[in-house]
């Protein structure tokens, strides 16, 4: 299936799902071949293309990943409050139904991209996170076209959470940096709409801030 949406529909109304996510409804393997055949049409550093695209169907290993990322709840909610402050009421029920129900999607997908950053410089990590995140995206906007939705997520990457994926999925962790978890599944109806967003004119500097 996919939605009569133009160009400008998709790029506005492709949101972060969670509440909407039909955890009933099968996501076939051949649909998400096709989604990460638009996506790796992105561009990365040096064309380099130093990607790994783990896709999680299996309910043991949902369930442990799930498991994982509730166990990091804590720490995200910490530094969050700090840096961000408290989410809305709507924000904050829509996280806590997907940290229930993570393990119920009936695919998880973790991006992972060739190399670690943790300690280099500003401009190499912005390099390398830069070869991935357009990639990641595309995807989102592939699934969103064919009426499926997802939610990139951070939360098991905090502490522990990501070398303990890793060893649950054989991920090399000396040498891939896992870039988030993405719940997949087709969407409780398609009818999404553009966000509220600051206008363009009060986050746009011209020659100078």
């Amino acid at each position: 299936m996919h939605l009569d949406l133009t160009v400008d529909e998709l790029l506005s109304t492709t949101r972060s799902v969670r509440r909407r996510l039909d955890f009933d409804k099968p996501v076939p393997r051949e649909v998400l071949t096709e989604c990460l055949r638009l996506a790796l049409q992105a561009p990365s550093a040096a064309d380099a293309q130093g990607w790994r695209w783990v896709f999680i169907d299996e309910p043991q290993k949902k369930a442990a990943l799930a498991d994982i990322y509730r166990s990091n709840l804590r720490s995200y909610q910490s530094v969050s409050a700090l840096h961000a402050g408290e989410p809305s009421a709507r924000m904050a029920a829509s996280g806590s139904y997907l940290v229930e129900h993570l393990q119920d999607a009936p695919v998880l997908l973790i991006p992972c991209l060739r190399g670690r950053v943790e300690n280099g410089p500003p401009g190499l990590s912005a390099t390398h996170w830069a070869s991935v995140m357009p990639a990641a995206w595309s995807f989102c906007l592939a699934l969103r076209s064919r009426g499926l939705g997802s939610c990139w997520t951070t939360l098991h990457l905090f502490g522990n959470g990501e070398k303990a994926a890793a060893e649950l999925l054989g991920v090399p962790y000396d040498e891939y940096s896992q870039v988030g978890l993405f719940p997949i599944a087709y969407t409780k109806g398609t009818d999404f709409t553009p966000a509220r967003r600051l206008a363009p004119e009060q986050v746009t500097h011209w020659n100078g801030w």
